[in-house]
């Protein structure tokens, strides 16, 4: 199977235009609906999903960039500029870091706790990535797994940083694929228990447990470097999130026994 791909070379006049880019607008303004509609049935103004997302468009791109800058010092300092604007290289981590920053300081503007804001995006955030992912396949920004002969495996010959094999009869596991799948299924199963009668943190909570577990089983396909106990960094990050997540649904089955 061949993956499904065109150049990254769309311009408009002398501007490029990243096929990851237009994923990653989509992404954000979908989630933006399915935040606005959070809100709006939490009893909030409509506005608020729409504000929240803007500013985390803002933050995760920060992030994003800010934690690929310190993971890969080195490249970067060869070429700071070209590094910044290269269409690949957001790293997911950073972008969440940054992005509940941001929307941190919107949910402590608008007076609403941070748990129960929390609860509204986890929805988006995970629509959001599952989108995002689609963006990593048709670019190809590196993020494929290794080398498989299983029949679904596929090529990036276009992959904007570079597809690295001359044999092809080469094919790897297309993970991009394998995460959308994952965080669309997420995204479904949160929805439908959105309105459980349930403490504020427990939809996000499980936002952090299913998508950081589904991060962390993909990543043993990744081509991402080993770098303790056996786990890549995205697989340490995933399980800090998991622990996060089962930290308060611990918290919130206190809370129900004290009510009860």
């Amino acid at each position: 199977m061949r993956a499904r791909m065109i150049p990254d070379n769309l311009h408009v006049g002398p501007i490029p235009i990243h096929l990851f880019g237009l994923f990653l607008a989509a992404a954000f303004l979908v989630a933006g609906q399915v935040a606005s509609r959070e809100f709006v049935r939490m009893g909030y103004r409509d506005d608020v999903g729409g504000s929240a997302m803007a500013w985390a468009v803002f933050g995760s791109l920060v992030g994003a960039k800010l934690w690929l800058v310190v993971s890969e010092w080195r490249a970067f300092a060869s070429d700071p500029l070209d590094y910044l604007l290269a269409g690949s290289g957001w790293v997911f981590y950073g972008g969440l870091a940054g992005g509940a920053l941001a929307v941190t300081w919107v949910l402590r503007r608008e007076g609403i706790p941070w748990l129960r804001g929390a609860d509204a995006c986890a929805p988006a955030i995970v629509i959001g990535q599952a989108i995002g992912r689609l963006g990593c396949q048709v670019s190809g920004d590196g993020d494929w797994g290794v080398v498989t002969t299983l029949p679904w495996g596929m090529r990036y010959p276009h992959a904007v940083v570079g597809w690295p094999y001359d044999d092809p009869a080469i094919r790897v596991h297309p993970t991009p694929l394998y995460e959308a799948a994952a965080y669309f299924a997420v995204f479904a199963w949160l929805w439908r228990r959105r309105t459980d009668v349930a403490p504020d943190g427990t939809q996000f909570a499980r936002y952090l447990l299913l998508a950081s577990g589904a991060r962390f089983a993909v990543e043993f396909v990744r081509t991402n470097p080993v770098v303790a106990f056996g786990l890549t960094a995205a697989q340490l990050a995933s399980l800090l999130l998991m622990a996060t997540g089962a930290g308060i649904l611990a918290g919130a089955r206190r809370w129900r026994r004290v009510a009860a």
